[in-house]
């Protein structure tokens, strides 16, 4: 094996805390405290024992929260994020097509304690679901990549631009288009175009909201509204109009449907504000009145070690 670097991406241990300002715990049961305790103390442990398989190898590598990442990622061979869902898709946002990533996921549930918990609260951990690795297996998961040449799955991201304009983040789960307020109205019109050209007609919506979801993300909030799973290899994004008001049975069909890889969403924004959140809460773009929105999947992969059962299944 020739000599390669690595960048790990953390997970920060403060997600854990449940303290207020005052020190002071905002929770009294002790068992969720433990709980709580747990989760951190077994966080911690996964970052040391990937840390220690590194030095073992004589691997070269750097380590960093999450938070602290603001930079495209440039010269290393692998990024290896330690975490859940939520530290993978921070590490996308900062990578183009040429590196590629393997999620580790530092603290699974733990089926026993969400049966013995779960009366009392959630007891459910990191989801993990694009993850491949587990400290069960990171050791040779590492191996397979690096000394016998694994190859990575190419997954399909989202390009967005607003008023022409291409955001710089590209979105490998989804993106929602929401008034700021959730309980408002938003209003809006799209159309489906090829090449410029449009093959279906103008939509007028006032509804929540709209979301759009690449592959990935078909399985997470999509799902959850009543879209459905995509193949992991599809190169196609599903949208769907959020809760939809005064409904015809003709336009009806229209709120929910693909987006071919030819093909381009035209939003018109005609609320005076408007959100764009990508892959979540954190990530945030500003529209108002008349900015015009195109969604489509003209984007740069993520090169990803995916779980095998995604590789085998049709998701």
């Amino acid at each position: 094996m020739g000599r390669r670097r690595l960048l790990l991406l953390l997970k920060p241990l403060d997600v854990y805390s449940l303290h207020q300002s005052t020190g002071v715990h905002r929770h009294t049961n002790p068992k969720v405290l433990q709980y709580i305790d747990s989760r951190c103390k077994v966080h911690k442990e996964a970052i040391d024992f990937c840390q220690d398989i590194l030095r073992k190898k004589s691997i070269e590598w750097d380590a960093v929260f999450r938070s602290h990442l603001s930079q495209p990622i440039h010269n290393v061979d692998l990024v290896v994020t330690i975490g859940g869902d939520g530290t993978l898709l921070r590490a996308s946002h900062f990578l183009n097509d040429s590196i590629p990533l393997l999620g580790l996921n530092s603290d699974p549930t733990q089926p026993q304690e969400v049966e013995e918990l779960g009366d009392e609260f959630d007891a459910t951990r990191s989801t993990g679901f694009l993850c491949a690795a587990t400290i069960k297996n990171f050791e040779q998961m590492l191996n397979n990549i690096l000394e016998n040449g694994m190859a990575p799955t190419e997954l399909s991201r989202m390009a967005i631009r607003v008023n022409s304009e291409l955001l710089p983040i590209y979105a490998l789960n989804d993106i929602l288009i929401a008034d700021p307020c959730p309980a408002a109205v938003s209003r809006f019109s799209f159309r489906i175009r090829t090449n410029g050209r449009s093959n279906a007609p103008l939509v007028n919506c006032r509804s929540s909201g709209l979301r759009v979801s690449t592959p990935a993300g078909s399985t997470a909030a999509m799902l959850s509204a009543g879209g459905y799973s995509m193949p992991v290899s599809s190169k196609d994004l599903q949208y769907m109009v959020r809760e939809p008001i005064s409904l015809t049975q003709e336009n009806l069909k229209l709120m929910h449907g693909l987006i071919k890889p030819k093909e381009i969403m035209d939003i018109n924004w005609e609320t005076k504000e408007g959100l764009i959140y990508i892959d979540g809460s954190h990530i945030i773009h500003h529209v108002q009145h008349g900015d015009t929105i195109q969604v489509s999947s003209h984007a740069p992969c993520l090169k990803i070690f995916l779980p095998q059962h995604l590789l085998g299944s049709k998701m």
